[in-house]
């Protein structure tokens, strides 16, 4: 079965999950680091794979696709 995408609040991203952000970037999310640079409207989400370090700050009331594999 193919995995879907589904819009939801950054809010509810979990470590693990797949996340295409407004950019169409995809993020494999390794950690999620809450009220980044201090301000507590703000997350940021990690990518840490052999592959590529990526870390892409967003709105915590934002929405993004994500996707789940379970």
């Amino acid at each position: 079965m193919a995995e879907t995408w589904k819009n939801m609040p950054v809010s509810e991203v979990e470590v693990g999950d797949r996340v295409r952000l407004e950019s169409g970037a995809e993020v494999l999310v390794s950690r999620i680091e809450t009220k980044f640079m201090g301000m507590d409207t703000m997350v940021a989400l990690i990518e840490d794979t052999p592959d590529r370090w990526y870390k892409q700050p967003v709105p915590q009331a934002a929405k993004v696709e994500v996707q789940r594999g379970r």
